[in-house]
């Protein structure tokens, strides 16, 4: 591309500005990960601008590269990576209903698929962890149980991207590789990530990822509608995060994890329209967000019938 001499300068100065903000140790060994980058993106895709400076020409260079790239690594034409934008006068919103959830991990699992994420790892977005009925210590939650479910004397509740409206990831992130749309949902650009994972340590839920080695999809497994801030395979050394399967619902269709759920105890919408299902939760039940008191203002909820 005709600008990658200046990316490069900006992403030097970037890097530059982290150097002196973190002081020599700690700037090490947030970089270790980027010292042993190894080539799964090109140098051009790595130094390109930061997503929200791309004109819509570059950003249609960008994605007819990446296009390219994955055709060829995946010896497949039908892929396509959509760049939908946040629809005007719209605030996604997600409300899941605990009283119904029976922890079967269905939603963990589309995600896992939806999002192209690493086969070896069985990555996913979702942690659906098992609770003590009558008790709420995210701490104590099993995400691991390997046993028939529902359980007795058990819930279940699942744990994703709160999509916050006060988010602590983006205020720590030092290159402002991800930030708060404004649809509400809390996106990062891969190709400006440096992989030092504070905004992970500034979650309080948990719900990022990192990419230690490069993701493996196998070619009869790949999704191959992509989006550029969401589900296209992500490069080794970036975190990644929950969009709300923005590539589905900035275009109308609701999340895969929605979808794969057998109770319907997922529920999403608009929050601006009362008439939507969110809404219609938010209005009808007694509902809750989790660790309310650390102020992020989630645009996750929770709730049970009783």
């Amino acid at each position: 591309m005709d600008d990658a001499p200046e990316a490069a300068v900006k992403r030097r100065v970037a890097l530059k500005v982290i150097g002196g903000t973190l002081g020599a140790g700690a700037f090490a060994r947030a970089l270790a990960p980027l010292t042993e980058w190894k080539p799964t993106q090109s140098m051009g895709e790595f130094l390109r601008l930061n997503y929200r400076e791309l004109s819509a020409a570059q950003v249609g260079e960008v994605i007819a590269q990446l296009e390219k790239e994955a055709r060829d690594k995946y010896q497949r034409d039908d892929i396509r990576i959509a760049d939908p934008r946040p629809i005007a006068g719209v605030e996604l919103g997600y409300a899941l209903n605990l009283s119904v959830c029976i922890g079967c991990r269905r939603c963990a699992e589309a995600c896992h698929l939806e999002n192209n994420h690493d086969r070896r790892t069985n990555q996913s977005y979702i942690r659906v962890l098992e609770m003590e009925q009558g008790s709420f210590d995210l701490e104590k939650g099993d995400s691991t149980y390997d046993h028939p479910v529902p359980a007795p004397g058990k819930y279940y509740l699942p744990v994703q991207c709160q999509q916050c409206d006060n988010p602590p990831c983006v205020k720590v992130c030092p290159v402002q590789a991800t930030w708060k749309e404004p649809d509400g949902i809390v996106v990062v650009d891969y190709n400006w990530c440096i992989g030092c994972r504070y905004c992970m340590a500034a979650c309080p839920y948990g719900a990022r990822r990192f990419n230690w080695e490069a993701p493996e999809v196998p070619r009869a497994e790949l999704n191959p509608e992509q989006g550029l801030l969401s589900n296209r395979v992500r490069p080794q050394g970036v975190v990644e995060k929950c969009t709300f399967c923005l590539h589905r619902t900035r275009q109308g269709r609701e999340p895969a994890c929605l979808e794969a759920c057998p109770t319907g105890a997922r529920v999403f919408g608009d929050l601006l329209d009362p008439e939507s299902p969110v809404r219609k939760v938010l209005a009808e039940k007694r509902v809750f967000v989790l660790k309310e008191e650390l102020g992020t203002r989630p645009r996750f909820f929770y709730f049970f019938d009783k």
